[in-house]
């Protein structure tokens, strides 16, 4: 490994990645600099998708210029605006980012372009389909197929994208059906987003965004109206909880001694539960109680998956635990 490449997956990818950082750093070491790489790239142009540096037009351009991974824009402005440290850094080196995805081998360059391309999609339909950036210029998306695309491009895609990795490197999971697996990890993606969708919906509607298909998004500024959108958002959170199903079919698909693999997907599927599970009993367009897993909750999961990794009985019984409660 490079200077460089252990510098952009090591403190950099830590100071931009938050608490995925653990999951990433849990990942097999074969995999672990692609998807890790393919992580920090996705990072960098959701950065520039958000600024608001510079007008929404020249966000488009930018991430086109970058859809390709042609060409490096000039971000000099975008990245000086940054309030985070971090975020600065990754703009800043996004160059060497991309001259560190020459080095791997062609098919994974292939694979983490694939990834990439179809992530700056989903954030260009985001830039377009939300005209605004404030409450009063607030737009829902229209259906829900609108909805399940939207998951599938920011999210769903990386499923697949690391299943293919997972097939191409880790000798133990040659013998799985690529197709069926990719489903499912489509899959695990898509429930992964909803929770975020659904956790984040005060957030959003204050930038003019509301991504729950709904007639009246503006009624959703006011908690007091929950009651007249709950069956959509109970329907959704019931979506979230089968996709995270889906995405448990897959965890448990991997063989016990692929534990790092295991880990990386636990993680966040209990996680998601656990976030399901505050989201069925308050309410969620409260902006003054945002749901949150707190740290030490984190860690109690990491401390409790590492004690039933191996045991396809315990693991089982964990997620049936934690599902029950989710499920209200």
């Amino acid at each position: 490994m490079s200077t460089t490449q252990a510098e952009l997956i090591g403190p950099l990818l830590r100071d931009v990645s938050r608490s995925f950082y653990l999951t990433l750093r849990v990942l097999p070491k074969e995999i672990r600099p692609q998807v890790s790489l393919a992580y920090l790239l996705a990072r960098a142009t959701d950065t520039i998708a958000d600024t608001k540096a510079v007008p929404r037009a020249k966000r488009i351009y930018a991430l086109q210029q970058l859809q390709n991974l042609s060409h490096v824009p000039e971000l000099g402005v975008i990245a000086e605006k940054q309030t985070s440290a971090g975020e600065k850094q990754l703009l800043e080196r996004l160059e060497d980012c991309i001259v560190t995805l020459g080095q791997f081998d062609e098919a994974d360059g292939r694979r983490i372009q694939e990834l990439l391309k179809i992530i700056v999609s989903g954030q260009i339909f985001d830039l377009q389909r939300f005209p605004g950036e404030t409450e009063k210029e607030l737009v829902a998306l229209t259906n829900d197929e609108e909805l399940d695309r939207y998951t599938y491009m920011v999210a769903g895609c990386v499923g697949e994208f690391w299943t293919k990795m997972c097939v191409a490197y880790l000798p133990a999971l040659r013998d799985w059906n690529a197709d069926e697996m990719c489903a499912l990890g489509v899959r695990f993606g898509k429930g992964l987003q909803l929770v975020n969708v659904l956790r984040d919906i005060p957030k959003d509607l204050h930038i003019g965004r509301c991504y729950l298909p709904v007639s009246q998004p503006a009624a959703l500024l006011d908690p007091k109206n929950f009651e007249t959108i709950r069956p959509t958002y109970t329907r959704w959170l019931d979506a979230a909880l089968a996709h995270l199903d889906a995405g448990w079919q897959y965890t448990i698909r991997i063989p016990r001694s692929e534990a790092r693999l295991r880990l990386a997907c636990v993680w966040p599927i209990w996680i998601g539960l656990m976030t399901i599970a505050r989201l069925r009993v308050e309410n969620p367009l409260d902006p003054a109680r945002r749901i949150k897993i707190t740290r030490r909750q984190v860690y109690g999961v990491i401390g409790r998956s590492l004690l039933v990794t191996r045991s396809d009985k315990a693991l089982n019984q964990a997620y049936t635990a934690l599902r029950a409660v989710a499920a209200g």
